[in-house]
């Protein structure tokens, strides 16, 4: 699978952009600001129906435009697929597969599945757990579909508990009606979790010892109320907090990745080049879990990445991409030489994009 052709329109500060491109690795080079990172985030709404950055999608529309539109071509099993994204201001976004309407924005996700590596990865190390149960769903769901759609049912029954709570006077029976429906729901969320992140493990220590070379000891760890009690005995015993509370206290809204160094939180005690080779090893375990969950490669898209890894941890990866370990690619630098002399040495097939101002100025 890979993007044969990228086209937007009135995105972020994009006017029009239309690319070809190489099925291989594509670097979009430039200043900061100049609009290579949206290209990315153009690609990331072709596989997720959003953006990596900002979650409304108003927001992502050119400035006093009253629309965007993002199309790619995807080549995927032999078969063209042409994916179109359409935003206007004060109206419903529009996904088509092959001008065709999806009934629902979640029978897309997982089609076109890609990896994102990018700077703002450190807030899966310091900040809340909602960045990190996001994390876990945006990698499950693009392989298990049952997962996302629990994920979903599950979202809305939790909205429409913690609505009543705010209002309820009585007893539990009221709330029991909600909790006979998230118990299976939570069930399947939790096992599926635990799945994902003991097969994810072995491979992210391997990525972590390879690209650090040091004898540090990392861990994962997931966090759940779910794995000492049932989630209708939890709720039962909590009914009173969640009363007084007025919120649901107990399920898997309140899951959470622990990532550890030597024992301790390691964005507590991990030093920057730890932190980014830690997460560097994530984003790498994910692309492999995902390549063999799904059995293709998905996209790469790596967002400024030389600038952020010393001369060792980019010849690491070079050599991974020499070997063909890594499907379709996308790269994101300031320094077109740079860029050229890392793809040349390494006999890769890549295209140069040269993005100034919102637009391709030139390609090479």
């Amino acid at each position: 699978m890979f993007l044969e052709k990228l086209s937007v329109l009135n995105f972020k500060n994009h006017a029009e952009s239309r690319l070809d491109l190489n099925p291989n690795v594509n670097c979009f080079v430039g200043n900061n600001g100049s609009g290579k990172t949206n290209l990315l985030d153009a690609i990331h709404y072709l596989s997720f129906t959003k953006s990596f950055f900002i979650k409304q999608d108003s927001f992502n529309i050119l400035y006093n435009q009253p629309f965007m539109s993002i199309e790619g071509t995807f080549d995927k099993d032999s078969a063209k697929d042409l994916i179109q994204c359409a935003v206007k201001s004060g109206s419903k976004k529009v996904i088509r597969k092959n001008k065709k309407n999806y009934d629902k924005l979640s029978e897309h996700i997982g089609l076109y599945p890609l990896v994102m590596v990018s700077p703002t990865d450190s807030e899966l190390l310091l900040g809340g757990s909602d960045v990190r149960r996001k994390y876990m769903d945006s990698v499950i769901s693009q392989f298990d579909k049952d997962y996302l759609n629990s994920v979903i049912h599950y979202n809305k029954l939790i909205a429409q508990r913690n609505a009543l709570l705010k209002t309820l006077k009585s007893d539990y029976t009221s709330l029991s009606l909600y909790d006979e429906q998230l118990a299976p729901l939570t069930q399947t969320i939790f096992e599926k979790r635990k799945l994902f992140l003991n097969r994810l493990l072995p491979i992210f220590l391997k990525y972590y010892n390879e690209i650090s070379a040091t004898n540090e000891k990392v861990s994962i760890d997931y966090n759940s109320q779910l794995n000492d009690e049932s989630y209708l005995e939890l709720t039962k015993r909590n009914f009173e907090k969640d009363k007084v509370v007025q919120f649901s206290s107990i399920g898997t809204h309140k899951d959470d990745l622990v990532f550890n160094l030597n024992d301790h939180l390691i964005k507590r005690v991990g030093s920057q080049g730890q932190q980014k080779t830690y997460l560097l090893a994530l984003k790498l375990a994910q692309f492999d879990f995902m390549q063999d969950a799904l059995g293709y490669k998905p996209m790469l898209l790596l967002d400024d990445i030389f600038d952020k890894l010393d001369d060792n941890r980019v010849e690491h990866l070079m050599s991974l991409v020499h070997r063909h370990h890594f499907g379709q690619i996308f790269v994101t630098d300031t320094h077109p030489e740079r860029t050229k002399q890392i793809f040349n040495k390494i006999n890769a097939d890549f295209k140069l994009f040269h993005i100034k101002n919102g637009a391709v100025e030139k390609e090479e």
